[in-house]
């Protein structure tokens, strides 16, 4: 059975920096726009979700459909600039 995950980028207006709230152990994200999130959170998601959320048991065992895991992502509206 796939599993599904999610992350969120959700903005610090006092540091300025999208950070990422998620269920995937090990995923901390802090980038100042959402396309440097993204890129970070592509690069290194499914990786993290393989490292932590699997045994080496369900990597022997499962079939490659089951492991390859659900990303929930949905870019935040932009963040409105003061004039």
């Amino acid at each position: 059975m796939k599993r599904m995950f999610y992350v969120r980028a959700r903005w610090d207006g006092e540091a300025k920096v999208y950070y990422s709230e998620s269920d995937i152990f090990g995923l901390h994200i802090e980038a100042a726009t959402i396309e440097e999130f993204e890129a970070v959170m592509n690069d290194v998601a499914a990786d993290l979700i393989i490292a932590n959320h699997y045994s080496a048991q369900d990597i022997a065992t499962k079939p490659l459909r089951d492991l390859v895991p659900t990303i929930l992502w949905q870019r935040p509206e932009p963040i409105p600039t003061a004039a």
